[in-house]
């Protein structure tokens, strides 16, 4: 299940990233590009910080061939995509439930504290759009009103508070990906903002 989630939330960046620069109206090359650092972007800077190198999608081409793979679904469907707008942001908060528990995992298998592990989950799952939205020169989400990074922080608490009931694994990534998931459907169809600065 963690794998097969893996791969999910790596095609759905990856689709995020394609969709985004295909509304800047880059070329293909572009698209590519923004597509792979959005899906590997916060995976990358975790890896470098926890000292795993060469980072996973280094070592591992499926990384490489699951984000070509979303990379052409985006450019075939883009046309069929009613609504872009809505279609990316389904994209992007599948991505974010899957990676902040591929974060999360990653800092278990080392032994690192809950906090860090919940931070290194954070980081996994924004990183990437951070990185996509500044190629794109969009203020990146994490740092708008939106709520996004937060929603990571509270499902890697929900994750460890779940983690003392004993589930199966596979139990745990689902219902704790699935709780994230809903969480931003929430905020963004209920409006839920932290305020925001404003001069005086």
């Amino acid at each position: 299940m963690f794998h097969f989630l893996d791969i999910i939330g790596t095609m759905a960046f990856a689709m995020s990233g394609a969709l985004t620069a295909m509304s800047k109206k880059l070329d293909p090359f572009g698209v590519f590009i923004i597509a792979f650092v959005t899906a590997v972007g916060g995976g990358t800077l975790r890896d470098v910080l926890i000292g795993r190198t060469p980072v996973g999608w280094m070592l591992d081409l499926q990384y490489v061939y699951v984000i070509f793979i979303g990379f052409v679904l985006a450019i075939i469907f883009r046309k069929k995509l009613d609504r872009l707008r809505k279609s990316l942001f389904l994209f992007d908060t599948i991505g974010l439930g899957v990676f902040t528990l591929i974060g999360l995992e990653k800092g278990l298998e080392i032994g690192l504290h809950p906090v860090i592990c919940v931070a290194l989950g954070t980081m996994t799952a924004c990183f990437g759009g951070v990185i996509r939205d500044i190629l794109c020169n969009e203020i990146p989400v994490i740092f708008r009103r939106e709520i996004y990074a937060t929603l990571c922080i509270v499902g890697g608490v929900l994750f460890f508070v779940l983690r003392t009931m004993n589930l199966e694994n596979d139990v745990l990534y689902l219902l704790s990906s699935s709780i994230i998931i809903s969480l931003r459907l929430m905020a963004v169809k209920f409006k839920w903002y932290l305020p925001a600065f404003e001069n005086q």
